[in-house]
């Protein structure tokens, strides 16, 4: 019997595409050509000579750089599907970029409008939220979680382990359901 989960979703890399982004202006900016494959475990900061390193960390705080993210390839159906199945909230650590908010918000609006404002969280410490499951990109999250943690693969977690991987959205959908099923 599956039962209806609370799910907690992070919006960069795991449903907004922020790291292609991030190349694409700096590849035209200095007219270079890292992708994301030259970052296995490491941040585009980490890879770029240090006279360019302020520009790239700078790069997020930029008015409107998070209002025209594309969505992540399966995310948004994935996300359809859940919002049938379960109770998903949106959980953004945007308080590291608190010029992001209404991007963000608006981002959802137009994207994933099934989600209402109420379920979208911004916050830096995600080990408060009250869930089952939590889909992240970055597992420090998952730090003090009471419910499950899905380490949504990207570039620059490729060296973290022990927590359950999911490489997409299909392998996402397939670890949550497997979990409704044994609660």
């Amino acid at each position: 019997m599956n039962k209806r989960l609370r799910i907690a979703v992070d919006m960069d890399e795991v449903l907004a595409d922020t790291l292609g982004k991030q190349l694409r202006l700096y590849n035209h900016h200095y007219a270079d050509r890292i992708n994301a494959e030259d970052l296995h475990g490491i941040e585009l900061a980490d890879i770029v000579p240090p006279d360019r390193q302020p520009w790239v960390l700078q790069m997020l705080h930029a008015p409107g750089y998070f209002a025209d993210l594309e969505p992540m390839p399966g995310g948004l159906e994935a996300m359809g599907r859940l919002c049938t199945a379960h109770d998903v909230y949106i959980a953004s650590a945007a308080t590291e970029f608190p010029g992001s908010f209404n991007d963000k918000l608006n981002w959802l609006e137009r994207y994933l409008p099934q989600i209402p404002r109420q379920r979208i969280i911004f916050c830096g410490e995600k080990s408060v939220l009250n869930v089952d499951i939590l889909v992240d990109d970055t597992p420090q999250h998952f730090q003090g979680l009471r419910g499950l943690g899905l380490l949504f693969d990207a570039p620059h977690n490729r060296h973290q382990h022990g927590h359950l991987r999911v490489h997409n959205w299909l392998e996402a959908e397939a670890a949550i359901a497997k979990h409704s099923a044994g609660h």
